[in-house]
């Protein structure tokens, strides 16, 4: 018969670890860069593991996640900010990000939605601000329920259905003359 800690373990690899790379792309959006991403998803699952005696079995796991990881992501900005500038020599060294995305490596895009949206697309995305960013991906992108990203962000659903609104509408605007010169919209005089 299997002890109350192995037990405990079990259940976090089955319930909790089953998210982790729903988790990474949420990170890598927050972070944008893999390391970075790499970082808080493992300081989310530390959390996670460590007080997985409180979370409450058969609610959300993953909106626990979101939660810790979201807790640990302002915990980690908050840190950052305090802490003085400094630049290391390797930072000075390293060619300009903009080649770098040039060449194709560590393209931000690439990473995040596996090829599926075009570079016009991501950027709109990241134009957002970090509020309705983070609507418009859960729910969008990663499907997430309304419900659970009200739970994840503890807010009115309502909110989350506003921010998720004005989040479309403005990646709209922003990409209204990149979808028509992709034919996805027609322009006037384009049926004939």
């Amino acid at each position: 018969m299997p002890d109350g800690r192995s037990r405990s373990r079990t259940d976090f690899e089955e319930q909790a670890l089953a998210h982790m790379d729903l988790l990474y792309r949420y990170s890598l959006s927050l972070r944008g860069n893999a390391a970075d991403a790499d970082d808080l998803v493992q300081e989310t699952y530390l959390k996670a593991y460590r007080f997985w005696h409180t979370y409450d079995q058969g609610t959300n796991v993953r909106a626990w996640l979101f939660r810790i990881m979201k807790n640990s992501f302002i915990n980690m900005y908050r840190k950052r900010k305090s802490e003085p500038a400094t630049a290391e020599y390797s930072e000075s060294t390293l060619p300009d990000p903009s080649l770098i995305d040039a060449a194709g490596v560590n393209n931000f895009g690439e990473a995040l939605f596996d090829n599926l949206l075009g570079d016009e697309v991501v950027k709109a995305i990241s134009k957002l601000s970090l509020q309705l960013r983070t609507v418009v991906i859960l729910r969008d992108i990663e499907g997430m329920t309304y419900g659970e990203i009200a739970q994840f962000l503890h807010c009115p659903l309502g909110t989350v259905r506003s921010r998720l609104h004005r989040g479309r509408r403005e990646l709209q605007s922003g990409l209204c003359s990149y979808a028509k010169d992709r034919g996805y919209v027609l322009r006037p005089g384009d049926i004939g």
